[in-house]
């Protein structure tokens, strides 16, 4: 994905609401840093939670259609990987608010130091 669509999606509401929606969630937040090590079977996945395997495959669709998992069929095993090019997406809105806070505080900083002139 190019950094100018990363951008685009990245001032898109709908995209960023899907996306936060989708990371909101504890287990689908554990199923994200469970991917950041590799690809994984859909049986891999579930073995780490306390539910059905019908469970984990819905929260697994969630972030699918947030476009954060890809998920594919090799012969009778679902594989899934995470798309590191829409959490980028997410990453790139929050490094923009965390720039602007960065430079908001440094600003604030260098006011308090030099004083307010009187």
């Amino acid at each position: 994905m190019s950094t100018a669509t990363r951008a685009a999606k990245a001032s898109n509401p709908e995209v960023l609401n899907v996306i936060f929606g989708a990371l909101s969630d504890p287990t689908r937040r554990a199923i994200v840093d469970q991917l950041m090590r590799g690809e994984a079977t859909m049986s891999q996945i579930a073995s780490q939670f306390d539910m059905s395997l019908p469970g984990v495959s819905k929260h697994v669709s969630v972030l699918e259609d947030a476009g954060l998992v890809e998920r594919w069929r090799t012969g009778r095993v679902r594989r899934c990987r995470l798309n590191i090019d829409q959490m980028c997406v997410a990453n790139d809105w929050i490094g923009q608010r965390t720039a602007f806070w960065n430079d908001t505080l440094e600003n604030l900083a260098n006011f308090v130091e030099e004083g307010d002139g009187r």
